[in-house]
């Protein structure tokens, strides 16, 4: 298998785990010491894979139109769930009516906790969906779906 294959593979599963274990985690409402780390790692390896098949393209390699649309996706599925990332505990907040961190501050600590928790889970669900539709992209774009 060319290399270009083994990052592909690798790609595919660690976005694969980190989308399981996110879901997992998500599903429980627990966060998970494992979750960020493998999605980073997925993250990198989709930007990698991208930028490998950049350089085999610009050698003059032969690549389906569709393989390129697949490959490239993920860059853009993991730019927009981390805009979605972002907005969360804003609108954890804004659906509490709550102004700011200062306002949760306010609270009583089992609120602030339960709020926190629903911002994590949020973030987490987010990122663990796009991990899983990372996947199936490169499935997709290896032929194997």
């Amino acid at each position: 298998m060319p290399p270009h294959a083994w990052l592909g593979l690798a790609m595919v599963v660690v976005n694969l785990l980190a989308g399981v274990i996110g879901a997992f985690a998500w599903w429980r409402v627990e966060p998970s010491r494992a979750f960020w780390p493998l999605l980073r790692l997925g993250q990198v390896l989709v930007v990698l894979v991208a930028a490998h098949g950049g350089i085999l393209y610009a050698q003059g390699d032969e690549v389906p139109d569709l393989h390129l649309i697949y490959g490239l996706m993920p860059i853009g599925i993991a730019f927009v769930a981390e805009q979605l990332r972002l907005t969360s505990a804003q609108a954890v907040l804004d659906q509490r009516g709550l102004e700011d961190s200062r306002a949760v501050a306010a609270l009583p600590e089992r609120e602030q906790r339960s709020i926190v928790l629903t911002i994590v889970r949020r973030e987490i669900g987010v990122m663990a969906a796009s991990a899983l539709v990372i996947t199936v992209l490169g499935l997709r774009a290896a032929g194997w779906l």
